[in-house]
């Protein structure tokens, strides 16, 4: 099991998008690359410094980290500073948090491929995790527990990883 820390704006849809893919084993929203100290969400959204972020636990084997990145540059835009959708702040900053070097190949080359396709340079962060403190619990799989919850990302990629999977049953 790998793990990668990605920060694409409201943490609430990025979870809820990532943990529809076969490989994903496990998700955690939280607060991360900010300061050393534990925030509270009120903290976070006084801008702090921490960015809203996803801790994604994957099986490389099953999703290979560059098609788990192709899925999360499917929903953001990555060119936008501090700003997803209608949230802005520090906080809804794009990162690609990484817990190995060994992922930086990967990282890198799904990176040129976005920014070639963006024919600009990205707000993206590329940086190693410094930090990460994981939010309070009604924070975890909110979407879940509130499907009428405001999201950046479109509905429609919610059932994204059910769409492509009856596509390649026809």
């Amino acid at each position: 099991m790998k793990t990668i820390y990605l920060a694409g704006g409201c943490f609430w849809g990025m979870q809820k998008f990532l943990d529809q893919f076969d490989g994903v084993a496990e998700t955690e929203v939280g607060y991360a690359n900010g300061p050393d100290e534990k925030p509270s969400y009120e903290d976070v959204c006084r801008s702090v410094g921490h960015a809203e972020t996803v801790r994604v636990a994957y099986d490389e084997g099953k999703l290979p980290l560059e098609k788990l990145l192709e899925f999360y540059f499917m929903v953001i835009d990555p060119r936008s500073v501090n700003r997803q959708g209608g949230d802005c702040g520090i906080q809804y900053r794009t990162g690609i948090y990484y817990t190995e070097q060994a992922q930086l190949p990967a990282i890198e080359a799904v990176y040129a491929r976005e920014q070639e396709k963006a024919g600009a340079p990205l707000a993206v962060a590329v940086e190693p995790l410094r930090n990460f403190f994981s939010a309070e619990e009604y924070h975890q799989k909110y979407l879940e527990k509130n499907p009428g919850g405001y999201c950046h990302i479109p509905p429609r990629y919610f059932t994204l990883a059910a769409q492509q999977k009856k596509e390649g049953d026809e």
